[in-house]
């Protein structure tokens, strides 16, 4: 045996001395603001690509957004009635807070995605990207008009991060319902909503992030969240006791595990993929 790797196997493996413990969690920072334009909507592209994928695409309904980095009282909105799984980064539209595009495109939006987005990011400044779409589980669940419980890991993301939006608004009560949200989102991140759509006389989920990356993992964690809580629900109803996480763990769980790199480190791979899968098609 050398001396190098006797060294290497006698030295402890510490944070200080193994680079496998090095900080895996971490999003770009950048200096230039037009070039986090670019990569910001290259990933908002690239996220309409993967809702497509995992199915929840619906008709012409659903909506991202995202706060322009270099003029941050306008964000960027996907057209009107175009499906995600063909939307590139040059059909994004930047709109300002009063619905002027500022883009030269040939397609509308969505009123309703408009002003809840709307609405959202005059609240939150916070803010940069949103997500409001229709996905089955988070569809289901919502329609009990109850905050998912503490069941697991992915559901303590949601630990005291999560509103329940119960009242009804059909799009003939957009500006109203907008008004109400702005007060929900002052309080909370996490948005589950509970029958707003006169239409489906379902619910949706709304997700949102300082980043798309981050958006995208909180809408993903929450969606399987609900299945699980609907899983659960069904094996409840047989007789099988549920055992929930307590207050404390489900708080240590939220702060450790659930933070904003996290949630932004599960759409890296994620979005990986479908840049491979794609060659890059929807960059364009």
């Amino acid at each position: 045996m050398s001396q190098t790797t006797s060294q290497v196997e006698t030295v402890p493996a510490t944070q200080e001395t193994s680079p496998i413990f090095t900080k895996n969690h971490a999003i770009p920072v950048f200096t230039d603001k037009y070039t986090e334009r670019k990569w910001a909507k290259a990933h908002m592209a690239g996220a309409f690509r993967m809702l497509a994928k995992f199915g929840w695409n619906d008709g012409a309904g659903g909506h991202i957004s995202l706060r322009d980095p270099v003029q941050p009282d306008c964000f960027w909105i996907n057209p009107y009635s175009k499906h995600f799984g063909s939307i590139t980064v040059s059909d994004l539209i930047l709109v300002t807070e009063e619905g002027v595009a500022l883009t030269p495109t040939k397609y509308r939006v969505n009123k309703a995605g408009f002003m809840i987005h709307s609405a959202l990011h005059k609240a939150r400044p916070d803010i940069n990207a949103a997500i409001h779409t229709h996905s089955p589980y988070g569809r289901a669940w919502s329609a009990f008009g109850r905050p998912i419980e503490m069941l697991n890991q992915d559901s303590c993301y949601f630990y005291n991060d999560l509103a329940v939006y119960e009242q009804f608004g059909a799009l003939c009560m957009l500006q109203r319902r907008a008004r109400i949200l702005q007060l929900v989102w002052v309080q909370r991140r996490r948005i589950l909503f509970s029958k707003i759509m006169a239409s489906l006389i379902v619910g949706r989920i709304m997700s949102t992030g300082a980043t798309i990356g981050e958006a995208v993992g909180v809408f993903t964690a929450l969606e399987q969240a609900c299945e699980a809580q609907l899983l659960v629900e069904a094996a409840a109803a047989n007789g099988i006791p549920k055992k929930l996480i307590d207050d404390e763990t489900a708080q240590y769980t939220k702060t450790n595990g659930g933070g904003p790199e996290v949630l932004y480190m599960q759409f890296v791979p994620e979005y990986d993929m479908i840049l491979e899968e794609t060659n890059g098609s929807f960059l364009k």
